[in-house]
């Protein structure tokens, strides 16, 4: 073996010192600096000891002493232009000239390793790995074009919040991040965003966002092929985490397979709010295809932008009904009841008792305007309310243009609310679409399906259909095939085609389309389609709304379930007569008495023009008069 020398052990040290970094480099330059002055200063009082006249000497002709030849030297170590002065015999000057080349050497070094190491310190800063100290913040984990709608809700709720924090912890550059998000979401008010680079199923990483001290925390799936697992370890890295916090933690994530949800479950617990997306979206899309305007009614319920869903304890109604307090309050509109032990009922019986410790679950502008009307007696004007008429069901016709996987989901979906004998012809250029068909819709009651291969964006394809003989027509992206804007190019260029089929035949008909990204669906407005489902901004709107609050997520599960009540957006003759002008609390009641609850109207006056949210009133003030023609809406929760 080798022998190792003093001086290979000595160089071994060095290098070890050196690579501590800056620090180690600028204490290395100071020994150097003591070093150098202090022989420097020992050279001069050794030419004290020969020639007194040949150094620096004070006012009264005193040679300085060490102190002072030191201090001197240390100087012009750190500024080399002071020798420019100096007097003195040469072996003086001579020594002043070293300790001068020298302090340039040293100083240049210096400047340049603290240089270096402040811009290595800002890069590091940039990098996002710094611990965030905020508490009571919304934590993001993932990344995904989701975000941008996210922050904007959440600050619009955080308006009237103390300094409000939204802190990110994604796979991506922190400078990147930022930018994307000043970009494309703007200023946020009140609310600052704080972005960390890192994986979120990482522990070490996960620290650095302090989860331990977040009011919410929202899990994203990032845009892979396997979403759902990502979203899975990050749950179990939160709730699993040996450094986790005693209290129960608040966590919405999303899962886009039905088949993981149950996994989820088991990982997440009570702590977990879980939001299936194709269950979601694929009801929506079946709701909306039967009933125009009802995207824009929930995208209206979703956002923070108008009014919202808030829940309201009020001693006063205690012992009343529910349907007492339909009438009690101007201005907000009562859905529904939480119960004492946080159940959630919609539109319940309407002799419901209301028993201490129940909530009203209420839309209104904000939770400040969920305030009793006082003792305003509502005044009914019975002349203007229509007796119920139940209309017999008939079969309904309606043919779906696209595929993804949502589509099956979609078809069992609608054979919970058409009448026996109804049909869906599916059209779309994917092989596997009639075993798909065939495998999953077998349990269908009322529908009949039949799957047709064809390109839905060929006119010849359309002309062939007989579109005009359908009540009503999904457009569906082919999101499993092709990337979003593929996907949505070739949904626009279906529309097109079905509305100028619609204006050469002069019947209209009902079209619903799914988009994936919401600026198309800009573009496609052109095409004046009924309902536009934008599957990802509403299901970012639903992960915000149940990131502030966590019970609604009952609220929306039971909404968007058949069973029980649902949205309908119902014409406006079934509950007041055409033409005769009322106010709100007239609507309300007449919806009472049919078991329903009345909480906005369409006028379809306005169903095509944006700027009046395509003719969508959502909680009125029950004291405005409003008149309505034959085509109007009233929107209602009902089980039918």
């Amino acid at each position: 073996m080798k022998k190792v020398t003093f001086g290979q052990r000595m160089r071994y040290s060095f290098d070890n010192t050196m690579s501590r970094g800056t620090p180690a480099l600028i204490g290395w330059l100071g020994i150097l600096s003591l070093i150098m002055v202090l022989l420097v200063t020992f050279i001069v009082l050794l030419i004290t000891l020969f020639d007194r006249s040949g150094v620096p000497q004070t006012d009264s002709g005193e040679t300085v002493g060490f102190v002072e030849i030191a201090w001197m030297n240390l100087l012009r170590t750190l500024d080399p232009g002071t020798m420019g002065g100096d007097r003195g015999g040469w072996p003086f000057l001579l020594a002043m000239l070293g300790i001068t080349m020298g302090g340039i050497f040293i100083v240049s070094t210096f400047i340049g390793v603290m240089t270096s190491g402040i811009e290595n310190r800002l890069s590091e800063l940039r990098k996002g790995r710094s611990f965030v100290v905020e508490s009571g913040h919304s934590l993001i984990l993932g990344w995904s074009d989701q975000i941008f709608t996210i922050i904007s809700e959440l600050s619009l709720a955080n308006a009237n919040q103390k300094k409000p924090r939204i802190v990110i912890l994604a796979d991506k550059d922190k400078v990147e991040m930022e930018d994307e998000i000043r970009n494309k979401v703007g200023p946020t008010g009140k609310t600052r965003v704080v972005c960390r680079t890192g994986s979120p199923i990482d522990l070490s990483d996960l620290e650095i966002v302090n989860p331990q001290g977040a009011r919410s925390i929202i899990v994203l799936s990032p845009p892979s092929e396997e979403p759902d697992s990502q979203v899975i370890k990050t749950i179990l890295a939160i709730t699993n985490n040996p450094r986790r916090r005693p209290e129960p933690y608040h966590i919405v994530a999303e899962i886009h397979d039905a088949r993981n949800m149950e996994a989820a479950r088991l990982v997440g617990g009570q702590e977990t709010k879980l939001i299936d997306v194709g269950d979601t979206v694929s009801r929506l899309i079946a709701q909306a295809c039967r009933q125009s305007g009802l995207s824009v009614v929930y995208t209206e319920l979703l956002d923070f932008g108008g009014d919202e869903i808030y829940f309201h304890e009020e001693p006063s109604l205690v012992g009343k009904t529910f349907g007492e307090a339909l009438l009690a309050y101007e201005q907000c509109a009562i859905i529904g009841l939480q119960h004492a032990d946080e159940r959630v009922a919609l539109n319940p019986p309407m002799d419901t008792p209301i028993s201490a410790g129940d909530k009203v679950i209420a839309i209104a502008e904000d939770d400040d305007k969920v305030v009793l009307s006082g003792s305003v007696t509502p005044n009914i004007n019975e002349s203007a309310i229509q007796d119920a008429v139940v209309a017999e069901a008939t079969p309904e016709r309606t043919l779906m243009l696209g595929w993804n996987r949502r589509a099956t989901t979609i078809i069992n979906e609608l054979d919970h609310y058409v009448a026996p004998g109804s049909t869906v012809t599916v059209v779309a250029d994917w092989e596997g679409g009639a075993a798909e068909i065939a495998r999953r819709c077998s349990d269908c009651r009322n529908l009949q399906v039949t799957f047709q291969r064809g390109d839905t964006a060929d006119r010849r394809t359309l002309d062939s259909l007989n579109v005009d003989s359908y009540q009503h027509i999904i457009v569906l992206c082919y999101s499993d095939l092709l990337d979003p804007q593929r996907a949505d190019a070739r949904t626009l260029i279906t529309l097109l085609h079905l509305r100028d089929i619609e204006a050469q035949l002069g019947d209209r008909f009902s079209i619903v389309s799914e988009m994936l990204d919401d600026r198309n669906r800009e573009l496609a407005e052109v095409t004046k389609a009924d309902d536009f489902i934008v599957s990802d901004k509403l299901i970012s709107l639903l992960l915000a709304q149940i990131s502030e609050n966590k019970h609604l997520s009952d609220v929306f599960t039971d909404v968007f379930d058949p069973e029980g009540s649902e949205i309908y957006v119902k014409p406006a003759s079934d509950y007041v007569r055409p033409g005769v002008e009322v106010d709100f609390y007239t609507v309300v009641e007449a919806a009472r008495r049919r078991g329903h609850v009345a909480f906005g109207y369409r006028l379809q006056a306005h169903a095509g023009d944006p700027e009046k949210s395509y003719g969508v009133v959502v909680n009125p003030r029950k004291s405005s008069t409003v008149t309505f023609s034959p085509a109007d809406r009233i929107i209602v929760l009902a089980e039918d």
